[in-house]
């Protein structure tokens, strides 16, 4: 197992309820390294975190990690089925119409 491998596992597993749960898929190519991760529905706030902050920080140890290695690291967060979604239950076509609303008050 890679290093950034063991480090998110450690650290998602101590975040979260459900360990078993926790999936991590690693991915190279010419881009880099993709860890995709997967976690049980009712852990998804706790690895997001409060407007992001946790998932944020787990980015940038992730970051340092890699570049301990020589590797340039991104980190995917799967949603669940069934889950809210990044704009807290609110859904894709009302935070669009939001964006076009502000858009259109900036008349750009």
């Amino acid at each position: 197992m890679e290093a950034d491998t063991k480090f998110l596992d450690y650290t998602i597993k101590a975040l979260v309820d459900n360990p078993n749960d926790v999936k991590i898929n690693r991915t190279v190519d010419e881009m880099g390294v993709l860890m995709t991760l997967e976690v049980n529905a009712a852990d998804m706030g706790k690895i997001i975190g409060r407007q992001g902050n946790t998932a944020k920080a787990i980015r940038t140890l992730l970051r340092v990690v890699g570049m301990k290695n020589n590797s340039r690291v991104n980190l995917k967060i799967n949603e669940p089925a069934g889950g809210e979604g990044a704009a807290g239950g609110m859904s894709a076509d009302k935070a669009s119409k939001s964006l076009d609303e502000a858009m259109a008050d900036l008349k750009i």
